[in-house]
């Protein structure tokens, strides 16, 4: 067996499995090995370490802090050892099956959606994984290598590395059409004052442009309900008194299904831009050069897009 320093690496994918099934039985059917099989591996890498790193919780296994610590980093030695097996000098999108691993908050899916087709139109065997933020954000530019892409809004969230703006939005606010302080379509500062609000928590974000928005005028928010990410909003606004604020795309994509009106914001524009950042160690991978080519051209199509208008760009001009 292939070794470093005495260490076995067919061991690495077991301590892999391991960690994240958290359980012996799924972990040998992922790796198309028996129980008793798993079991003399987590004895081996129990030695290894001196540590449990299972530990029982009743009738499963929980991770020990040691183990929670080394995960991120199994993950990432895993999916390198995968690259450099797998590299070959070139990539052909049209009968690849590489599995592309995306980093994103659910706020950002709607952002997501003219790259993923155009992925699919372009190597419709490859597959793009959306997973989600680490819980500690990612902060140097080795720690992005644990995803391909990772996309975030701009100044929510402040990854390592130089951001690639994919498409810029901004925020509107939305409310039931028979709120009594919607009249004729519009909300003042002093509606947004005095009704309640359902507002977004993002678990990771580092500052709220909205909230700065409305600080500016003076305007503390009754938060009546608060949730994780702003895709849920509208429907909890929806036959309420309750008021939201929301990207705009979001807004006008689920107005209709949420049954809820999307209303200029008495605050002024307030951006949102949507970014991808990516380790620059992936320059020499085909495949990666590939997925920044059709990010690139997805991103140059939606700004031009968005420069246009919405009915401009819709009527094909």
């Amino acid at each position: 067996m292939s070794s470093v320093s005495g260490i076995d690496l067919n061991l690495l994918a077991a301590l892999g499995a391991l960690l994240e099934e958290r359980n012996l039985t799924r972990a040998g059917a992922r790796l198309n090995l028996t129980q008793p099989a798993m079991s003399a591996a987590l004895t081996r890498l129990r030695q290894h370490f001196g540590d449990d790193l299972l530990a029982r919780s009743g009738r499963q296994f929980v991770l020990t802090p040691a183990a929670e610590r080394i995960l991120p980093a199994v993950r990432l030695a895993l999916r390198q050892v995968e690259r450099t097996f797998a590299e070959t000098g070139e990539f052909d999108a049209a009968t690849s099956a590489r599995e592309f691993s995306v980093a994103i908050p659910g706020e950002s899916i709607l952002a997501l959606g003219d790259l993923v087709r155009r992925v699919h139109a372009l190597a419709p065997a490859v597959r793009v994984a959306l997973r989600p933020l680490p819980t500690e954000l990612i902060s140097d530019e080795r720690g992005l290598l644990q995803h391909d892409v990772l996309i975030a809004p701009l100044g929510f969230y402040r990854p390592a590395g130089q951001p690639e703006v994919i498409c810029r939005d901004r925020f509107v606010c939305v409310a039931d059409p028979g709120n009594p302080r919607l009249r004729d379509g519009r909300l003042t500062l002093e509606d947004l004052s005095a009704l309640p609000h359902a507002a977004a928590r993002l678990p990771h974000a580092e500052d709220d442009p909205v909230q700065a928005a409305l600080d500016r005028h003076g305007i503390t928010s009754k938060v009546a309900v608060l949730t994780v990410g702003w895709i849920t909003l509208p429907f909890l606004v929806a036959g309420s008194d309750m008021v939201a604020i929301v990207p705009e795309r979001l807004a006008q994509r689920v107005a209709s299904a949420a049954g809820v009106a999307v209303v200029e914001p008495p605050f002024g524009h307030v951006d949102l831009v949507e970014a991808a950042w990516w380790n620059p160690m992936r320059a020499t991978d085909p495949a990666h050069a590939w997925l920044r080519g059709v990010l690139n051209e997805t991103v140059g199509s939606s700004l031009s897009r968005q420069r246009r208008g919405p009915e401009e760009a819709s009527d094909g001009r």
